[in-house]
């Protein structure tokens, strides 16, 4: 991973480690590494999302594992030891700067600790379709829901997953949720 963060610009890199540490505080619910990887694909460099991903896992974790021992900036860039002689000088500055600047921000309470290891749900979209014909069925005239999920994982990767439901199938999901809704009225 250290050969890919030399291609990322120092103001992309400080941005991820930004996006990391407003994660780890829960003040979002994760990284949109698909979103940086395109900007950083417009302006000219190769990278692909994958090793994006790759890269903000391992930041995530440095940066939880440094709150949980509750290093200094010094401890951290002393702890990195001999990946600084692998990582490129500048992403050895952004880290010791973000982490100057907000690294004893992340809380690391118990509960966080414990907590299981779950995604956590961004946002939810959908669409009503009809299908009008097929190439093995000249009149469908059916009807379905596409929905869109957007969740971030533990780590923080925002993912999109789709999925289409009869209306029938709909209907049931939408009773489910209005349940939920219900049952959270009373807590």
């Amino acid at each position: 991973a250290a050969d890919k963060i030399t291609l990322i610009p120092q103001d992309f890199f400080a941005e991820l480690c930004e996006q990391i540490i407003q994660h780890l505080n829960r003040k979002i619910p994760g990284v949109n590494t698909a979103e940086l990887c395109q900007r950083i694909q417009a302006s000219g460099i190769e990278i692909n999302a994958d090793d994006l991903a790759n890269i903000a896992n391992i930041v995530s974790f440095l940066f939880s594992t440094a709150a949980r021992s509750n290093l200094s900036t010094e401890e951290l860039v002393t702890a990195l030891g001999n990946a600084v002689s692998v990582l490129p000088k500048h992403a050895v500055q952004v880290i010791r700067h973000v982490w100057n600047e907000r690294g004893k921000s992340i809380s690391v309470s118990e509960d966080a600790r414990n907590m299981a290891t779950v995604g956590q749900f961004v946002d939810i979209k959908w669409k009503l379709g009809v299908a009008m014909s097929s190439d093995t069925c000249r009149s469908l005239k059916y009807p379905y829901v596409t929905v869109t999920l957007k969740v971030a994982d533990p780590s923080g990767q925002i993912t999109e997953k789709s999925f289409e439901m009869t209306i029938p199938q709909f209907k049931n999901f939408f009773r489910q949720f209005k349940e939920m809704a219900a049952v959270l009225e009373t807590v």
